[in-house]
């Protein structure tokens, strides 16, 4: 028998005051009432109850014991009542990791939105480049770029991840604007150093597939490279997400499109076994409405 409906049958023994009643508030029979009770009493090994053929009456252990099955119920009716009403409208605790890139560019101002349609929800957002694992991590949901190998988990489709070279507009008018990826080899290339050394710089296109030698300013970070492209140092290849609001505000030009390395898919990922609660399901709307496939950033074309 289920320990916690054995509880229960007790209490209702004890605010009932008889075998009978107890059982028709239980909707079981007596019978099975007594069997709840035994049982109680075998695991305890202490009587709860003493019975008369006039009444019955607790025990010191069953007093005791009574009070504390009442405390459990109730909290565990508490529980339900909280997992029940964290089902009926978002809320809670919403724990999302992405890129430092698209996080820190787009999935953070976005959430403000999300937040402000359910003011009862709060976010932790997690930006790091690694993989996490969402189980181990307790994670519901993760942004994830390149190609999936976990099938455990469920992944939606996102815009795909793009890269674009740029230059601020003082330095292709200063060092002239490449037209071909062998003519990089005379501008500063400003270097992500993440990359590995066989992919970095390497372009596609009519000419062949071309690997830019590293130039004289690296870095780990993608943000520090931006900003000494915006300085008019050098030539930045570096994600859309990261440079598309500097290409549509002309600080940026993009440059040697036809060039560029394919597009990586992007995807909103979480746990399958995970119980779908309103405060993900509706996250889950909202980066399809706002990051979907068919979701574009705001580049201006280039000149």
């Amino acid at each position: 028998m289920d320990k916690l409906r054995s509880m229960a049958v007790f209490v209702a023994v004890v605010d009932a005051g008889s075998f009978t009643d107890a059982a028709s508030a239980c909707a079981i029979s007596p019978v099975m009432v007594g069997k709840h009770i035994a049982q109680l009493e075998e695991r305890l090994g202490a009587r709860l109850l003493t019975r008369t053929t006039r009444r019955q009456s607790l025990t010191e252990i069953g007093q005791q014991y009574a009070e504390q099955c009442r405390a459990i119920l109730a909290q565990i009716a508490a529980a339900e009542s909280g997992a029940e009403a964290m089902r009926a409208a978002p809320r809670g605790r919403l724990k999302v990791t992405a890129p430092v890139s698209f996080g820190s560019e787009w999935l953070g101002p976005a959430m403000t939105d999300y937040l402000a349609r359910h003011p009862e929800v709060s976010l932790d957002l997690n930006l790091n480049d690694r993989t996490v694992d969402l189980v181990d991590e307790g994670y519901d949901a993760a942004i994830r770029i390149g190609k999936l190998g976990d099938s455990s988990m469920v992944a939606r489709t996102l815009f795909p991840y793009a890269m674009v070279i740029c230059a601020a507009p003082d330095y292709l008018a200063r060092r002239g604007r490449p037209q071909r990826p062998s003519e990089l080899a005379g501008h500063e290339c400003l270097d992500f150093t993440p990359w590995q050394h066989s992919l970095r710089w390497r372009l596609d296109g009519s000419d062949g597939a071309q690997t830019i030698p590293p130039g004289r300013f690296r870095s780990n970070n993608g943000q520090a490279l931006r900003m000494a492209a915006l300085c008019g140092f050098g030539i930045v290849m570096q994600a859309e997400v990261l440079l598309a609001q500097d290409i549509a505000a002309g600080r940026l030009v993009p440059i040697l499109q036809e060039y560029l390395p394919t597009p990586k898919p992007m995807h909103l990922v979480y746990p399958r076994d995970r119980l779908a609660t309103p405060k993900l399901t509706t996250f889950i709307d909202f980066m399809l409405e706002r990051f979907g496939p068919a979701a574009r950033l705001p580049l201006a074309s280039s000149a």
